[in-house]
């Protein structure tokens, strides 16, 4: 990793360890919940909101009323809009990505969840997804939380990434162990 990277979640861990330990002392885990994986969500669709929180050349105001307007829009509480407003004071709303991965799995560890993160060719169903979810749990005993992508190179299978353990079965990967085999006997 990285030295800056490193640097990054560094601050992103001591921000989020403090929000959790807060929130958790006033009872406010669900609603941080909700402000984590709306910030998520955000980050996710805007490229300007990642613009805005990485570039050297904003202001440390303009990025305190940026973040503001966005908290107001987003309706996050005001324990997420406080600590918001201080990282921003402090130019720190650069690790705000590494804040929302590290507040997603302090909070699913407290609810003994894990995050499997589920790489499919088509878009799983309902079904599909809850059958996957009770297997997983019944392999190692915590609640699993899906994440779902769509791969369409894939042609068909999934990929499975649990911790650090992955399962791939996936058509693509058949293929290519196949194409392996067949160039070590010609």
């Amino acid at each position: 990793m990285s030295e800056p990277a490193s640097i990054s979640l560094g601050i992103a861990g001591r921000y989020a360890q403090a929000l959790f330990e807060l929130a958790k002392d006033g009872k406010a885990l669900k609603a941080l919940e909700t402000d984590a994986d709306a910030l998520g969500e955000a980050l996710a669709a805007s490229p300007e909101l990642r613009e805005v929180i990485a570039s050297p050349v904003v202001t440390r105001e303009e990025q305190a009323r940026a973040i503001a307007a966005v908290g107001e829009k987003l309706g996050l509480s005001a324990l997420t809009a406080n600590t918001l407003a201080l990282m921003a004071g402090n130019r720190r709303l650069f690790v705000l990505p590494h804040l929302v991965a590290n507040l997603k799995a302090r909070i699913a560890d407290e609810k003994g969840e894990v995050t499997a993160e589920v790489t499919s060719a088509a878009k799983l169903t309902a079904a599909q997804s809850k059958k996957l979810a009770e297997t997983l749990k019944a392999k190692i005993g915590k609640t699993v939380k899906l994440n779902t992508t769509v791969d369409e190179t894939l042609i068909g299978g999934l990929i499975v990434k649990l911790g650090s353990t992955m399962i791939d079965t996936s058509v693509k990967s058949k293929l290519a162990s196949l194409q392996n085999a067949m160039k070590e006997v010609g």
